[in-house]
């Protein structure tokens, strides 16, 4: 490999196409390129923390102790449905109406 090419990318366009995609986002170029900036710099960051040596760090569920973090669990009254379903934008038999979020694929793209 000669050192006259840049080394490749962390991430490409079509990486963030992807993503914008299964976010069901659309991107203009300019913001296409602004993520694929961020994305790379994030994965950097864990490309960075791959190289530590941890050969004498025990494992940890977490950096610090975590204490008063839950409360009692007690019983109590819940929402009727009609409750529930009084700020619902649109209700039928019971439930709440929303449109569909799943599209065959292809359908709907632009």
């Amino acid at each position: 490999m000669s050192d006259d090419h840049p080394p490749a990318p962390i991430i490409d366009d079509a990486a963030v196409a992807h993503v914008a995609r299964l976010s069901r986002l659309e991107l203009t170029p300019e913001e296409q390129r602004m993520f694929r900036a961020q994305l790379g710099g994030i994965l950097e960051s864990f490309r960075k923390l791959v190289e530590l040596d941890l050969s004498g760090i025990p494992p940890a569920a977490q950096a610090s102790p975590a204490t008063g973090t839950m409360r009692d669990d007690v019983p109590a009254a819940s929402l009727t449905r009609d409750e529930a379903l009084a700020n619902a934008p649109a209700v039928e038999d019971g439930y709440v109406v929303v449109p569909p979020v799943i599209e065959e694929e292809g359908a709907g793209a632009s």
